[in-house]
């Protein structure tokens, strides 16, 4: 008898591991990300412990950088990713325009806000990073809306960065501009304030904590990180919202491991990855994720709602009215 049940044990053990193995994402994998070098590698080794059976080649770089890459690639016809896991949906959705997508239909996408993922399931949002208002604690006025950058206390005091340098920048002035009560007349008349702009968000930390300016228009994550380290800065989630880039990830329609691309978002979207994001020190997607320190509950920020693909044909003219009123 027990002769037999050690046999049928065996036999259990082989059928049903195989099976699983079977089941589970195998091979290699081919991820081009735009996220900071330790947080890349920190996912990859999380996705890895939970599926050790997929090898994962990643290379990491600039959203532009990435892209020139793979630009190179279509032409030479050898596009190498399986995955993209970049700054900005709207990158995505020139993509996806150009067939260079396929989409993930049953993707765990519960729970998450509309407009953090496309609804054909073409990319998927994996995290929050918002655009709002930073200022000088030594400030005079503590803002709480768009508005108030346009008071004379703000005037000639306010800096932020460029569309034509930050994907970011070029999301929230989209954003901006499909709000009725802002709209393109609130860059013009930050530009009747004396608004400046600079090239990229590290620029307006480092003017807004010097001094050199009393307020801007910047991520979130710089200065409240920098806040909690006793800078003086601080951040406001304006009363009407703020934009935001969500670093989606997608599959290209030339992945020679699909499997395992689908794997991978969807560790990502799980609540271990969301969970993952926040201790990386982003809001994660996922409403109900504990944010990290120094940020607010994400259920009670408004997002601003946009259009990617209309920001996507509408960037280049958003680009020269922005280089028009405050210079290239």
């Amino acid at each position: 008898m027990k002769a037999f049940l050690a046999t049928l044990a065996t036999v259990l053990t082989l059928t049903f591991g195989q099976a699983a193995l079977a089941d589970g994402a195998t091979g290699k994998l081919v991820l081009y990300t735009s996220q900071l070098e330790p947080d890349a590698r920190q996912t990859v080794e999380a996705f890895k412990t939970k599926n050790p059976g997929v090898e994962v080649e990643w290379i990491r770089n600039g959203t532009t950088e990435l892209m020139n890459k793979l630009r190179a690639e279509f032409t030479a016809g050898a596009p190498q990713p399986d995955l993209l896991l970049i700054a900005d949906a709207v990158t995505m959705e020139s993509l996806k325009a150009e067939k260079r997508l396929q989409p993930y239909e049953g993707a765990p996408v519960a729970g998450f806000r509309p407009g953090t993922h496309d609804a054909q399931g073409y990319w998927f949002g994996t995290k929050l990073i918002t655009t709002g208002i930073v200022y000088n604690t030594a400030a005079p006025m503590k803002p709480a809306s768009w508005q108030d950058l346009l008071k004379p206390e703000a005037k000639g005091t306010t800096v932020m960065p460029s569309p034509l340098y930050s994907g970011a920048a070029a999301i929230h002035m989209a954003s901006i501009k499909a709000q009725p009560a802002l709209g393109m007349a609130y860059y013009e008349a930050l530009q009747r304030n004396g608004t400046t702009a600079a090239k990229g968000n590290g620029g307006i930390l480092k003017d807004v904590a010097g001094g050199a300016k009393l307020y801007g228009m910047v991520v979130d994550y710089l200065p409240i990180r920098e806040h909690l380290k006793g800078a003086p800065v601080a951040f406001v989630f304006p009363k009407e919202g703020v934009s935001a880039v969500s670093e989606p990830v997608a599959i290209l329609s030339t992945a020679k491991n699909p499997a395992a691309a689908k794997t991978f978002i969807d560790f990502l979207l799980s609540r271990e990855g969301q969970e993952l994001a926040s201790a990386q020190g982003f809001l994660p997607a996922l409403p109900g994720v504990n944010p990290p320190p120094g940020f607010p509950d994400p259920a009670g920020i408004t997002l601003l709602p946009y259009d990617p693909a209309k920001a996507l044909a509408e960037d280049d003219a958003n680009k020269r009215a922005f280089a028009d009123l405050f210079g290239g």
